[in-house]
């Protein structure tokens, strides 16, 4: 995070869009603790037809 009002940083949005864009079907879950992303989820569903 470059500052103290910073919500979310550069690294954290790249992360997030990186794991829309790899995955069909899931979600992404992201974690805060104390106002601060603490870590970023991705689960995958594979589905078959």
């Amino acid at each position: 995070m470059t500052n103290d009002k910073t919500i979310i940083s550069k690294e954290h949005l790249e992360t997030i869009a990186k794991y829309l864009e790899e995955i069909r079907y899931g979600s992404v879950t992201i974690v805060v603790q104390d106002g601060k992303i603490v870590q970023i989820e991705k689960q995958e569903k594979i589905r078959f037809r």
